[in-house]
C-alpha cells in the first residue's frame, strides 16, 4: 500500500469532491415525491401566475376613483352589476359608478382597479351598496404575472425542495420535475466486540450504534441505503463485503478498523480492492484523525474508512461526504447560525477541532456552550444543539468570541 501523509480537512475535500465530480445523475419525479429533494435545472414558468386578475379578499370590485373620500360617516353608493362566482370568467366590464361581488380568489372584472373588503360595505338593496372605505389602485388585488411572468424562472437549480416550493410548481402545472439521484451508500460496521441492540452485551462488548446513527444521519441528509452489514475484524468477511457494496453503491462507508491497532486492516484492503486507492490514510482533525478516503475508477465508488467511536464517525461522515455531496448538487449553504463563545476553549494542535456545541438563545443574540466529552461519549452528540470549527491553525476560541455554528 502507498504510504501517505495525513491530509487537511481541506485538502481532503478537495480530493474528495474531485473524484465525485461525475457523480451527478437526475432523475424525473412525480411532486408529491419530491419534497427534500433538490433541483437538477432551472424551473421556468410557462405561464403567467396568475393568468387573470384575481382578488385576494371576499369583497366588491370597484373603480378606486369612485372611492376617494369614503369613509364611516360618508359612504359611497355605488350600483352592483355582477356577482362573480368563483372558478368562472367575470362578464362585466365597470363603468363609474359600479361594482361586482368577487369571492376570494375570484376574477375581478375589466375595468376595475381594486377591491373593497366585504366588511367595509353594506347593502341596501338588491343593487346597491354603501362603502364606507377608500382604496387605492390595485389594492387587495393581484394583477396577471404578478407572482410569476411567463418564461421568468419559478426555482432555480439546487433549490431544495420543500412544501411551499411543491406548491410553486403545481401552480405553474408541473406534475413532474428533474431532481438528483440521491448517493447510494452501503455502511459496513466492524468490531468483535459488537452485538445487537436488543442483546445484552457482556464484559468487553459493546451494542452495535454505527450501523443505526449512520443509516440514520444518512437518510436525513438525502443518501439512499442499499444496505448495511455489521460484522467480525475478519479480513476475508470484511473483503467480500466491500467487493459487493462496490458492485451497487457510490459509496461504501467502513466504520472501525481505521487505527493503527492490531486488527485494523481497514487501509490495506480497500487500497488492495480499488484503483487508483486510497488518497488519504489520517486526516488532521478530531476527533477523526485515523479517517481514509479512496476511490475506485471501475465501479465508480468511493470507499469511506471511518473511525470506531460513533461520534468521531457521525462527525467525519458530515464533514466529508454530505460536505461534498452538497456541493455536487449545488447545495452551498448549509443551515448555520453565529453565535458568541460561553467561555474559552482550547484546540488540538495542528489539527482542524469539531466542537460541539449547545446553544442558549439570548435577548442579543445566541450563545454557544462547549459540550465536552471523548469521541465515544453518545451524549457530546445527544445534547448539543450543532457543531463550531476551529482552525488547525488556531490555539483555541476567546470567550466571547463570534463563531460560526453548523446544527445538527
Amino acid at each position: 500500500m502507498k504510504l501517505l501523509q495525513t491530509e487537511t480537512l481541506q485538502s481532503a475535500r478537495e480530493k474528495l469532491l474531485e473524484v465525485m465530480k461525475d457523480m451527478r445523475e437526475i432523475e424525473a419525479v412525480g411532486l408529491i415525491n419530491a419534497e427534500g429533494r433538490v433541483l437538477a435545472q432551472d424551473i421556468i414558468s410557462s405561464c403567467d401566475i396568475p393568468h387573470f386578475r384575481r382578488s385576494t379578499v371576499d369583497g366588491y370590485a370597484v373603480i378606486s376613483k369612485d372611492t376617494q373620500g369614503a369613509s364611516e360617516s360618508i359612504p359611497v353608493f355605488l350600483k352592483i352589476v355582477e356577482e362573480v362566482n368563483i372558478g368562472f370568467e367575470a362578464k362585466s366590464s365597470l363603468k363609474n359608478g359600479q361594482c361586482a361581488y368577487v369571492p376570494t380568489g375570484g376574477m375581478v372584472p375589466e375595468g376595475a382597479d381594486a377591491v373593497v373588503m366585504v366588511e367595509y360595505c353594506e347593502t341596501f338593496d338588491q343593487t346597491g351598496i354603501a362603502v364606507y372605505d377608500s382604496v387605492s389602485m390595485g389594492r387587495n388585488l393581484m394583477n396577471i404575472g404578478e407572482d410569476i411572468k411567463i418564461g421568468g424562472v419559478l426555482l432555480k437549480k439546487g433549490t431544495k425542495l420543500r412544501p411551499q416550493e411543491i406548491g410553486a410548481l403545481a401552480s405553474a402545472g408541473y406534475s413532474k420535475v428533474p431532481v438528483y439521484k440521491p448517493l447510494k451508500l452501503t455502511i459496513i460496521s466492524t468490531g468483535d466486540e459488537l452485538v445487537p441492540t436488543d442483546k445484552l452485551p457482556g464484559l468487553g462488548q459493546v451494542r452495535d450504534i454505527n450501523t443505526y446513527a449512520l443509516e440514520s444521519l444518512a437518510k436525513k441528509r438525502g443518501f439512499e441505503i442499499i444496505s448495511t452489514y455489521v460484522l467480525k475484524d475478519e479480513e476475508e468477511l470484511l473483503k467480500s463485503a466491500v467487493s459487493e457494496a462496490m458492485k451497487k453503491s457510490d459509496i461504501v462507508a467502513v466504520s472501525g478498523g481505521s487505527s493503527q491497532g492490531k486488527k485494523d486492516m481497514t487501509a490495506r484492503m480497500l487500497d488492495e480492492l480499488s484503483h487508483p486507492g486510497v488518497f488519504a490514510h489520517g486526516i488532521s482533525i478530531k476527533p477523526g484523525k485515523p479517517t481514509i478516503l479512496g476511490f475506485d475508477e471501475k465501479s465508480r465508488t468511493v470507499l469511506l474508512g471511518l473511525p470506531g467511536h460513533p461520534v468521531a464517525a457521525m462527525l467525519v461522515f458530515e464533514l466529508l461526504m454530505v460536505w461534498a455531496k452538497n456541493r455536487l448538487i449545488g447545495q452551498t449553504d448549509e443551515k448555520c447560525i453565529y453565535a458568541n463563545m460561553k467561555t474559552n476553549v482550547g484546540s488540538a494542535a495542528g489539527k482542524t477541532t469539531c466542537l460541539s456545541v449547545r446553544l442558549v438563545d439570548k435577548e442579543d443574540g445566541y450563545i454557544a456552550e462547549p459540550v465536552f466529552g471523548k469521541s465515544g461519549v453518545m451524549s457530546t452528540l445527544t445534547t448539543a444543539d450543532g457543531y463550531t470549527l476551529i482552525d488547525m491553525n488556531k490555539e483555541g476560541l476567546q470567550k466571547d468570541e463570534l463563531v460560526k455554528v453548523w446544527l445538527f
